[in-house]
Order: structure tokens, then C-alpha cells, then sequence
């Protein structure tokens, strides 16, 4: 049995609370596992691997763009995980996943859904938020103000 079978095992006991299963090397297994499940897993992958963080406390505030079709998956595991989370539909049916702290998704819910729509200062605050240099972040951000990089403005 190959680990990455193992963490697939491990991540669809958890994800959807089986109970009584037993390792791969066991036959109690009450849940088969699809090829829908398995791409399931190889796309969320690194989703997981940012709750993993989260709950370690390595992170406040984690951003991802994950597919839209594994929606509900994302939200049953942090539902589960008892995280805060915001939701925002992107194009090409992707979605932006916002968790953690509740006073930083409390934050992101002031913003725009739309990323390149974020004044200047609003990409600054979720840059630090999401725990990006922060010397970086105030080049970027004066560069931002000078007009060598340029932000869409929102329309108020």
C-alpha cells in the first residue's frame, strides 16, 4: 500500500466522519473510494494542507483559489473544522476561499469580492493579513501609489 493511498484514506475518513474504518491494510472500510473522490483529494490537496497550518497556528488568514465544483466539500471541512470562512465566485468557475480568524474574515468581508478592484490600502491590509514580507508589501504598496503598479479602483 503506497502512503499517497494511505493520506487518501485518511483525508475521506475524516472528510466525510466515517466511523469504524479501518487503514487501507483492513477491510472494515464502509466507503469506497471513487475516481471522484480520488480527484477530489489530489485537487484539495494543498486546501488541506492550509487547514493543517491554520490549526497549528502557522497562519491567521488563509487565500485560495480552489475549483468550484468541490464547494460543498470545501465548506462540509471547514463547517467540521469549526473555521470561519468567506466565499467568493471568481470566473472560470473557480472560487477564492478566505478562512481563519474570525476578525480577519471580518476584515476581507469589508473588501471587494473582485481582487483587482482593492484600493491600495486594502491590498496592503490583506497582504499583511495573509502574512506576505512585510517590507515587500510596503515596497508593493508604494509603487501601487506612485502608478507603477496600477490597481482597478472601485466604483463607488
Amino acid at each position: 500500500m503506497r502512503i499517497s493511498e494511505i493520506a487518501q484514506f485518511n483525508y475521506f475518513k475524516s472528510a466525510y466522519n466515517i466511523k469504524n474504518a479501518t487503514t487501507p491494510f483492513g477491510t472494515q472500510n464502509k466507503r469506497v473510494m471513487t475516481p471522484e473522490d480520488i480527484e477530489e483529494y489530489n485537487d484539495l490537496r494543498v486546501f488541506t494542507h492550509h487547514i493543517y497550518e491554520y490549526k497549528k497556528g502557522l497562519r491567521h488568514l488563509i487565500l485560495t483559489t480552489e475549483k468550484a465544483k468541490h464547494r460543498e466539500a470545501i465548506e462540509r471541512k471547514l463547517q467540521h473544522n469549526e473555521i470561519p470562512y468567506l466565499i467568493h465566485e471568481i470566473q472560470n468557475d473557480k472560487i477564492n476561499v478566505y478562512f481563519g480568524d474570525d476578525a480577519c474574515i471580518d476584515v476581507v468581508k469589508t473588501f471587494s469580492p473582485k481582487l483587482n478592484k482593492l484600493s491600495a490600502e486594502q491590498d496592503f491590509i490583506l497582504g499583511i493579513m495573509l502574512g506576505y514580507d512585510r517590507v515587500k508589501q510596503c515596497e508593493r504598496y508604494m509603487k501601487i501609489k506612485n502608478k507603477q503598479i496600477r490597481l482597478q479602483i472601485p466604483q463607488e
